[in-house]
């Protein structure tokens, strides 16, 4: 080797290792200079927020089938015997679908509690238990319920969705306040 490429060489490791020198103590004072646990707070908070949109979600698509629900049972006492069988059936299938989602609603249920949210949960299974006694009260084939006691047992239901996403609105907005910070 003669003295130029031996030269060469050694400018070329000695430049290699200043800039690994450079980058190592850049990544520490960075490491430092920011609070600790601002990083998994951060993503703590994230998560949070997209469990709770997820549970909004949820509770979305059972107030959508809930209405679907209502709406033929609500048909159906109003036409009595002369309801179509078709949309019997439609209404047996919206019936099952709204118990498949009751399903969720328990799993949402289960996630405030798990996040520490207990007024959240007693809302929503208000709202749930409220639902429940709607398919209860007004079924394909009565005939001794009045239109009244049907929109009055709706209006509870239209509160207590209203209430829990109030709760909801307000839990979320604080938390993206804190995530946010």
């Amino acid at each position: 080797m003669d003295n130029v490429t031996l030269w060469q060489l050694v400018d070329t490791s000695v430049k290699v290792g200043l800039g690994a020198l450079v980058a190592g103590l850049s990544a520490w004072i960075m490491a430092r200079r920011r609070p600790a646990g601002t990083k998994p707070a951060n993503a703590r908070a994230n998560k949070r927020l997209a469990t709770l949109e997820a549970i909004s979600a949820d509770v979305g698509n059972i107030t959508h089938i809930f209405a679907k629900y209502s709406a033929l049972a609500i048909e159906s006492i109003r036409f009595g015997h002369r309801w179509p069988p078709a949309r019997k059936q439609e209404f047996d299938a919206v019936n099952l679908e709204l118990v498949a989602e009751f399903k969720k609603m328990a799993d949402a249920e289960a996630k405030l509690l798990m996040l520490g949210e207990k007024g959240l949960e007693k809302t929503l299974r208000l709202y749930g238990a409220k639902i429940a006694h709607f398919r209860k009260q007004v079924y394909v084939g009565r005939k001794d319920i009045s239109s009244q006691e049907i929109a009055d047992i709706k209006q509870d239901i239209s509160k207590l969705r209203e209430q829990f996403y109030d709760l909801l609105s307000k839990k979320y907005d604080k938390m993206l306040v804190e995530a946010a910070a």
